[in-house]
C-alpha cells in the first residue's frame, strides 16, 4: 500500500495512460465518441466536456482540434472517468481527485483485478492486496474503498451493452449524419 506519490519512469505512463496492465488488448487507434464514453462512465456529457477542458481526464485516442472536431476516448480513459465519478460520489473534492489521478498516472498499476483505491476523505491510497486494505482500515485511515477491477468489468459491460444498442441511441450526431446521407 502506498499513498500515491511514487514516480514510475516507464514511458507508458508518459503517454497519459492511467492504467496499462490487466486491461483488454485494445486497438489504440480505435476510440469511443464523447457521448458513448459519458454513458459508459455514468456521467453527463457536460461533465465529460468540463473534465477534458480542465485536463482532468483527456481523451488519449484523439483530442478536440477546434470547432466541429470530435474527441475519441479509449477504454482506459473511460475507466478513469468512471473512477473519478465514483470518487466524486463518495464526497471527495474535485481538487483531491485531480491530485489522486495525477499520482495514479505516476505510480502505475501491475494487476487491476487486485487493486483497491482507499480513501480517508483527504488522501487516496493504492492497495494491491487484501492485507494492505485491512492494515489501512485497522489504522483508522480507510473510510471507503473502490475495487478497480470491479469498475473495469463494469466499464467493459457498459461498452458491450452500448455497442449492441441501436446506433442512433448511441450517438445523436452519427444518427443525423446517417439520415442526411440516405
Amino acid at each position: 500500500m502506498s499513498e500515491l506519490s511514487s514516480k514510475n519512469e516507464d514511458s507508458r505512463y508518459d503517454l497519459g495512460l492511467l492504467f496499462t496492465d490487466g486491461l483488454p488488448d485494445l486497438d489504440d487507434a480505435a476510440g469511443y465518441r464523447g457521448a458513448v464514453a459519458a454513458r459508459a462512465a455514468g456521467i453527463s456529457y457536460r461533465q465529460l466536456d468540463y473534465w477534458a477542458r480542465t485536463e482532468l481526464v483527456q481523451p488519449t485516442v484523439r483530442g478536440a482540434a477546434g470547432s466541429g472536431s470530435q474527441r475519441l476516448y479509449g477504454f482506459r480513459d473511460i475507466l478513469v472517468l468512471k473512477l473519478v465519478k465514483r470518487l466524486l460520489d463518495t464526497g471527495i473534492s474535485l481538487q483531491q481527485i485531480r491530485t489522486a489521478v495525477n499520482q495514479l498516472r505516476e505510480a502505475g498499476v501491475n494487476d487491476l483485478a487486485q487493486t483497491t483505491l482507499m480513501s480517508d476523505g483527504a488522501s487516496v491510497y493504492l492497495c494491491t492486496s487484501n492485507d494492505e486494505v485491512i492494515d489501512l482500515v485497522n489504522r483508522g485511515q480507510g473510510v471507503f474503498g473502490i475495487a478497480v477491477g470491479k469498475v473495469l468489468r463494469e466499464v467493459e459491460t457498459s461498452l458491450v451493452d452500448l455497442e449492441t444498442d441501436k446506433p442512433e441511441a448511441l450517438d445523436e450526431l452519427a444518427a443525423r449524419r446517417a439520415s442526411r446521407a440516405s
